[in-house]
Parts: C-alpha cells; sequence; structure tokens
C-alpha cells in the first residue's frame, strides 16, 4: 500500500487524532517482506494499516496475508499471562510460579529417567538468535539430546540434498536478481502464486526478459499458468522424470564435459546409469509423454544459462532428498551452477527455515551448520559456550522419531516453543496419542493451539510486531526484523522465557543475555568458520545495508551473491553426483483397489502451516473457511462425488470430511487438499508415518486413498 492510497483512506476517516509507526518484517513465508504498521487513533477508536517498505527482496511488495498480519497480533485471544492446568483446567499464575512449576518437574523426571527423558521441539518461525538459543538450552541447561524442530517437516529434503551435492546448503545459490537474466527456469513442485507471492515478479521479469519457463507438477496452479511448458507427473515419480530429462540431455550432448571434468564427482556412474534407462518405461511411470520430456531436456540443455528450483511438491516424499539430488545431477551435468544467472534455489517455507536450521535446533547440529559428531566442531563450541566438550549431547533423532519415543515412554517431558505437531505432523492419530502420554508439558506460544490444548503449562509468547531479531530469507539473505510494539500483558520474547527458565534451573551464567543483539553477538562468534559464517554481519550492518547474504566471515566482507564461482564446499572443492535409480526410489505408498487415488496437500494464498495466527486474521480466514478436496469431474463422476459437496476422503490412518470442488486441470488419479486446519479436517491424519531414510522427511504429498460422498456412510 502507497503513502498516497494511505492519504485516500484517511480522507475517508473521520480526522485522524495520533498516529503511530512500528516497523517490522512479515511474520509468515521466506520473502520476510518489510512492512511498517500504522496506528491511527481515530476519534474513539484505533485503525491499523500496514504499508510495505522497500528492501533488496521483496522491492517494498506485500501479499494478502503480510496485509492483514497484525489482525492475528491484537486479536482477543493472544496469551497474554501465563497459564497452568489444575484439574483439567487453564488457570492464570505469575511467572514465578510458572517456572517453578516447570522446574519442579523437569528436574524430577532427569532425576528419575535420565537427562534424555525431556525434549525440546523448536521452530522455523522464530528468529535467529532464539533458535540458536533453544538449541544451547536443550544441550546445556537440559543437557539433552533431543531436540529437533518443525522445519523438518519443510525444508530437510533439500538441505539434505544440498550438503551432499554441493558441501553447503544455503536456500539459493544465487541472490533473486539473477533470475531476471536466466534463459530457462525449471519450477518443481512449487506454488510460488500462493506461498510466495511477492517473489512472482522476478519470474514474471524473467519471462518479459525472454526466459523459458517450464513447470513440473500434478495440478495447474497460478504458478503453473505463467510456465510456457507444464509437466504433470504422477505423485511421487518427479525422480524418475528427473532421470528422464538427464537422460535427453546427455544423449544430445548438453552436457558441459570441461566443467565436469574439472569440478564433479561421479558423473561416469550417473551417466552410465541413466543410458541404460528406457525413455518408454519412464513416460509410463510418470504419465509424462515422451515428447514433453525431450522438449523439457531440449530447452534447458539448450540454453546458455538455467536455474532451476525445488519446493515441498518435489520435496515431501520419502524419497524427496533423492529426488532433488537427481534435479541437481541436471543442473551439475549442464555446467549451470556457480556462473551468472545460473544456480539452484529451495524455494523456502516457512519465515525463518533458513536460519532456524543453521544454528543449532536439528538433532545432528551445532551452531554455524556445524556437526554435532565432529569434534573439531564440538570442542568449538563448547569452547564459545564455556563448557567441557565432553557434556555436550550426541545427536538425537528428527521430529516425527521424537514423537515415537514420547509414544514408547522414553520421553517424558517436552519444552515445545511456536509449533504445533499434533496437526503438521504425519500420522496426526498417533502424534496426538503420543503428547497424551507425556508426564509433563510445557508450550510457548501466542495463542491455545489444537497442541497447547494438552500442555499442562502455557507460557505466552510475543509476536512479529514486538519481537525483534535477526530472520534469514528464502535467499540466504540476514535481516533485521525491527520490533518495538510493546508486548501485551505479562507475554515475553522466546529468548526472554529461555532465558529465565534457564535461570531457574540454575544455568543462568550461560544465559544472562539482555537483548536479542547480545545473544546475537555471541551467535556470531559460534557460527565464526563454519559453513554458515555469520561473524561479519552486524546488527549496525543489517540496519544501514538492508542485509547480507551469508557466508560473511569479516565485517569488511560485503556478504557472498553467488556461490560456487571457483570452488564447492566439499572438502576436494568438487560437486558429487550420485545414481538414483528409478524402481528403488518410488514411494512405498502405491494405488490398489481400495485405494485408489493419489492424496497429494499444500497451501492456500490466504492461509499459514497450521493456521494458528491465519485462522486469527478474519479477513484471511473469511477468504477459505474451510478445507476443500480439488478433484477432476471425470474422477468425480466415477465416484458419485458432487460439485460443493461434503465428501469422506480415507487412506489406511483414518479418515477426514471435506468439500469437494471440481477442477478440470488436476490430474484424473490425484486429489488435493490444502493442509491448513485442525481436528477433524486435519488432512495430516491420513498421511503415513514413513519417512525420507536420509533426511527424515514424511511423505505429506503421495498417499493411497478412497473417496465417496458423505450421504453413503450417514444413511
Amino acid at each position: 500500500m502507497t503513502e498516497a492510497l494511505l492519504k485516500y483512506f484517511r480522507t475517508k476517516e473521520q480526522e485522524v487524532k495520533s498516529e503511530k509507526r512500528y516497523d517490522s518484517q512479515c511474520p509468515y513465508c521466506s520473502m520476510q517482506c518489510k512492512m511498517q504498521l500504522i496506528e491511527q487513533s481515530i476519534v474513539s477508536r484505533k485503525k491499523y494499516i500496514t504499508i510495505g517498505k522497500d528492501n533488496p527482496t521483496s522491492e517494498g511488495r506485500l501479499c494478502v496475508k503480510g496485509m492483514n498480519a497484525h489482525q492475528h497480533a491484537f486479536h482477543k485471544e493472544r496469551l497474554k499471562y501465563p497459564l497452568v492446568k489444575i484439574n483439567g483446567e487453564f488457570v492464570r499464575v505469575s511467572w514465578k510460579e510458572a517456572l517453578n512449576h516447570i522446574k519442579e518437574n523437569f528436574m524430577k523426571i532427569q532425576e528419575e529417567s535420565g537427562q534424555n527423558a525431556l525434549a525440546v521441539y523448536g521452530s522455523a518461525s522464530i528468529t535467529n538468535e532464539e533458535a540458536y538459543l533453544l538449541g544451547k538450552f536443550a544441550r546445556v541447561a537440559l543437557k539433552t539430546k533431543y531436540i529437533d524442530y518443525n522445519g523438518r517437516l519443510c525444508m530437510s529434503a533439500a538441505a539434505s540434498a544440498a550438503n551432499q551435492t554441493f558441501g553447503l546448503d544455503r536456500g539459493f545459490t544465487n541472490s533473486l536478481a539473477e533470475i531476471l537474466y536466466t534463459r530457462c527456469i525449471i519450477l518443481a513442485g512449487t506454488n510460488i502464486a500462493e506461498c510466495q507471492p511477492t517473489i512472482m515478479p522476478y519470474f514474471e521479469r524473467a519471462k518479459e526478459n525472454g526466459a523459458y519457463i517450464i513447470a513440473i507438477d500434478p495440478r495447474e496452479t497460478a504458478t503453473t499458468k505463467l510456465a510456457d511448458l507444464h509437466l504433470k507427473p504422477r505423485p511421487g515419480t518427479d525422480v524418475v522424470l528427473a532421470n528422464g530429462l538427464l537422460k535427453v540431455m546427455i544423449e544430445e550432448n548438453y552436457v558441459d564435459e570441461k566443467f565436469i571434468q574439472e569440478r564433479v564427482n561421479g558423473f561416469e556412474e550417473v551417466r552410465e546409469y541413466v543410458l541404460s534407462l528406457s525413455m518408454k518405461e519412464i513416460e509410463e511411470i510418470t504419465g509424462v509423454p515422451i515428447q514433453l520430456i525431450r522438449k523439457a531436456a531440449f530447452r534447458f540443455g539448450s540454453e546458455e544459462s538455467g536455474m532451476i528450483f525445488t519446493a515441498r511438491g518435489v520435496e515431501q516424499h520419502t524419497n524427496g532428498s533423492k529426488t532433488v539430488r537427481n534435479f541437481l545431477n541436471i543442473l551439475v551435468s549442464t555446467g549451470k551452477i556457480g556462473k551468472p544467472n545460473c544456480g539452484y534455489g529451495a524455494i523456502t517455507g516457512q519465515g525463518n527455515g533458513q536460519g532456524a536450521r543453521e544454528h543449532g535446533q536439528k538433532a545432528d547440529q551445532l551452531p554455524g551448520y556445524r556437526s554435532i559428531e565432529n569434534d573439531e566442531h564440538r570442542n568449538y563450541v563448547a569452547g564459545i559456550w564455556g563448557i567441557d566438550p565432553d557434556d555436550l549431547p550426541r545427536k538425537g533423532v528428527s521430529a516425527y522419531e521424537m514423537m515415537e519415543k514420547i509414544h514408547e515412554g522414553e520421553i517424558k517431558g517436552l519444552f515445545l516453543m511456536c509449533s504445533n505437531p499434533i496437526v503438521s505432523n504425519p500420522n496426526a492419530h498417533f502424534v496426538k496419542e503420543a503428547m497424551k502420554k507425556l508426564t509433563f508439558f510445557v508450550a510457548v506460544d501466542l495463542f491455545v493451539s489444537e497442541t497447547a490444548r494438552l500442555a499442562d503449562v502455557i507460557l505466552p509468547a510475543s509476536s512479529y510486531l514486538e519481537d525483534e531479531g535477526t530472520m534469514t530469507n528464502v535467499e540466504g539473505r540476514v535481516t533485521l526484523r525491527e520490533a518495538s510494539l510493546p508486548c501485551p500483558g505479562e507475554a515475553k520474547h522466546d529468548w526472554q522465557i529461555i532465558c529465565d527458565l534457564a535461570r531457574v534451573l540454575g544455568k543462568e551464567e550461560y544465559f544472562s543475555f539482555s537483548s536479542a543483539e547480545e545473544i546475537f553477538t555471541e551467535l556470531r562468534m559460534a557460527s565464526r568458520g563454519g559453513t554458515a559464517d555469520y561473524f561479519g554481519i552486524t546488527y549496525e550492518r543489517l540496519r544501514k545495508e538492508g542485509g547480507l547474504l551469508w557466508p560473511c566471515p569479516e565485517t569488511n566482507h560485503i556478504g557472498t551473491k553467488r556461490l560456487f564461482e571457483t570452488s564447492f564446499a566439499h572438502p576436494d572443492g568438487k560437486a558429487a553426483m550420485v545414481v538414483v535409480p528409478n524402481i528403488a526410489e518410488i514411494p512405498k505408498e502405491q494405488l490398489c483397489e481400495e485405494f485408489p487415488l493419489y492424496l497429494t496437500t499444500g497451501r492456500v494464498m490466504s492461509h499459514y502451516l497450521t493456521g494458528v495466527q491465519t485462522r486469527k486474521s478474519p479477513a484471511l480466514a473469511a477468504r477459505n473457511i474451510e478445507p476443500f478436496m480439488e478433484i477432476h469431474p471425470a474422477t468425480a463422476a466415477k465416484f458419485q462425488i458432487q460439485d460443493q459437496s461434503l465428501v469422506k476422503i480415507e487412506s489406511r490412518r483414518g479418515s477426514v470430511m471435506v468439500r469437494s470442488k471440481w477442477s478440470e486441470t488436476i490430474r484424473h488419479d490425484t486429489i488435493f487438499v490444502p493442509f491448513h486446519w485442525a481436528d477433524s479436517q486435519n488432512i495430516n491424519l491420513l498421511v503415513s508415518k514413513e519417512l525420507d531414510p536420509e533426511c527424515k522427511m514424511p511423505g505429506f504429498k503421495v498417499s493411497a486413498v478412497k473417496v465417496s460422498p458423505v450421504v453413503d456412510f450417514l444413511t
């Protein structure tokens, strides 16, 4: 919204008595758009307007979620005071009472069952400072190995693939600006028009500049409509499609032999394998015609520059990491990496999906993207923290695997920060059962979420308008989120809550921070020399420069706009290709006579993740008041499903009821349901517990289901 438009609205209102402005960043997607909230006092009420602010990433743009984000921050159901469950009801208590209650129960659990009987479950929506502090809290204050976060369900496949191929995982290998000038773009499993709307102009301008865009998605979306070529593979077969594309490129000699010889390992094994494949078989497995595969391969292979972008559509599978690796095989084989207008981008889902995984929330990681199993890394971080390296726990398990350990009784206490796992996890019935088994459960949140309802203690957190700190956006650009609105009631910042809890647990000397900037100073030191090196980044620089791309090893370093120009991050400096077999990588969940349709899940523009925040924004909730099942009319006719009618969807795990929505643009064998709703409409009730063996990503995008009209089981 421009200042001119703001002036127009003022003329429509009564005289503005006073006005305050609060700088911040959008709390939603990874674009992390800069914004300003304007609070106007108009006679007896207040009016709020959000406008975009210029910045290097979104250039002042906002989407509908950003423009209405403030509505959840001011919602009447915001948590403002600590709550303790007494006789099944939440009762307001003082912070002192709440913290002492947590202390007593945490200490009792660890005394009776050991250090690892407590676990920490974090978030990719909190700041870098809070993600860093949460990892430190788990390992230093609680001394538990069990910590992971909800980003495991979002970015783990892309992160794993990038680390294995390049030796380093940053969201984009280039800055967004290079998209404008590339000649060919592959968008694999990404609906950016609805998930990251403010990134769309980069692709629209690239097309205006002559770029050829290839979209890979079983559905037609607002994003695929931008494409010159749309490939609709059968869900779960993207890995096979990538092999087909690479086979054509090798056969047609579109590979960069010089680049491969100088900078790549493993190409010959990949070449030998893909050349042995049958294009007819690839067509049969994927459902994509051979001529379209050849057309896509020709365009990407023959252009002088190209970029590949992946997102949850190809990542949220039990073969997600291998699928992304296969797309990176294409990029590396054609030499389209480390050069102008060439590179890879993982379209990060959550606001701080990049930064939150870099500084210690993941089960196997320490700050700076260091490994908790590497003795040199352990010694360095232990030195920064002032502890004995032998006191650092070893690696734990992934987010869903923690739920299994809770169910088994190995984990008895949980500290949950800003996440909603009984809605976001697969096999959601099982996860809820597990959470109910906890001896003691503490949740930190803005609202009483579906998961927080089960807690013994809920602590009130601050919102994006109140909580200052750094975030790392989709590019890998570290930005400073200014925040100056006072916290409502007795709510506290996440970092303050962590420090307060560490204090009552007797660990105050390791958590004596008085500001987010103070925490960031320690984070800089802890990351120094690591893969994700933030040492050269300071609050002062971020305010002055608007954001810096890591690695940034010194305070006079300008940040790294393009990675891998001369070397990859593996010890030998080379990228690593790997053979990804067709059949071995097909998801286990297959169609059968009883379950004849694929269920795939995703987002809609007006909602975010499990909807805890967006369903509290009236302007957003009104756009999509309930979930829906997108189904092809021919498929609907086969199963007697009327348009806009209630329908039951069943998998081997359970069932949900939603409303149907006919669409001629989806595959006949596939239905789509968004995942922003909870309880009886939680689509993750139907998703299998099977995980990617490498990164532990659940297979959200492929579930075998059957559908029936509601009348069939009501009568």
